[in-house]
């Protein structure tokens, strides 16, 4: 493979069935992109990357309020685990808590609630990344 690169050894602990790594480890510049989601917060994304970053509709977000949608994506397997974060800079911080809702083969609904006391409308930005699994 021309674009492999070893990054540290990889062993497994047989007592816990546990996976170790030496040096960091992440997601290769080809695995990872970007979308925008159009129309409002509740618009459904489709981005087939194993890690990425959802820029969201500025529409408008009440407090106390949840805008649910959809993220559309070829690398999801039921059995994997998606991790959601907001990206600093991009929203008022300590406003929004985000979570995913629901997995299935192909998706994850994706929820963003609005923590700040008042009415926001700002384009959160929103990275992800897949921790593939098997059962």
């Amino acid at each position: 493979m021309p674009n492999t690169k070893a990054t540290g050894v990889a062993y497994s602990d047989p007592e816990f069935s546990t996976m170790y790594a030496t040096e960091e480890i992440g997601y290769s510049a080809v695995a990872q992109g970007t979308v925008t989601q159009a129309t409002d917060k509740s618009t459904a994304v489709t981005l087939n990357k194993s890690m990425g970053r959802i820029t969201m509709n500025a529409a408008s977000l009440a407090t106390a309020t949840n805008a649910t949608f959809t993220l559309n994506n070829s690398s999801i397997s039921a059995s994997d685990t998606v991790i959601l974060t907001i990206s600093g800079g991009q929203a008022t911080p300590g406003s929004y808590n985000v979570f995913a809702n629901s997995l299935s083969t192909g998706s994850v609904s994706i929820t963003l609630r609005n923590i700040s006391g008042g009415t926001l409308s700002e384009a959160v930005v929103i990275n992800y990344c897949i921790i593939h699994g098997a059962v």
